[in-house]
């Protein structure tokens, strides 16, 4: 991790301001697409990047991604830090729809080191979700012991 003594000498509102900047000068450069959380922009790149994969618009709805094949992807990213190692992945939307064929999860550390790439049918992900009515969605945890268990999900990395 980059250790940035100054950073502490800045004022909260600073903080915020630069990481206003920040997400600016990530979007400029194409890493990230939006103005939120990184994480889940970041996984989309690395992910269309490693899988040879074409980026959906931003308007599709449940996939985010498509192979040579017409193949739709769904990707989902996770940062694990030391406050928080969950592995839960992002609320998915319209689960029972079927709008994707597999889910990739890419799980970074603290850092925005990659420590994993999943691949992971609809089946599987359908069948290891819970639904959640608070979040209007599935919940879905990228468990290496769970994935490890089953035909078809592939880790990538």
């Amino acid at each position: 991790m980059i250790n940035i003594p100054a950073l502490k000498s800045i004022s909260e509102l600073g903080l915020l301001q630069l990481y206003a900047e920040l997400i600016e000068e990530l979007r400029d450069r194409g890493i990230i697409r939006s103005g939120n959380n990184p994480v889940a922009d970041y996984a989309e790149k690395v992910a269309v990047e490693r899988l040879g994969l074409n980026r959906a618009g931003k308007e599709e709805k449940g996939y985010d991604a498509l192979d040579k094949k017409g193949k739709k992807y769904q990707i989902k990213g996770r940062r694990i830090t030391r406050h928080n190692k969950s592995r839960q992945l992002s609320v998915i939307r319209n689960l029972d729809g079927k709008l994707f064929d597999f889910l990739i999860a890419v799980i970074f550390d603290e850092a925005f080191n990659i420590l994993e790439i999943w691949e992971i049918p609809y089946e599987f992900v359908k069948e290891h979700s819970r639904f959640s009515e608070h979040q209007n969605g599935h919940i879905f945890y990228a468990k290496p012991e769970i994935l490890t268990l089953r035909e078809g999900v592939k880790r990538i990395e």
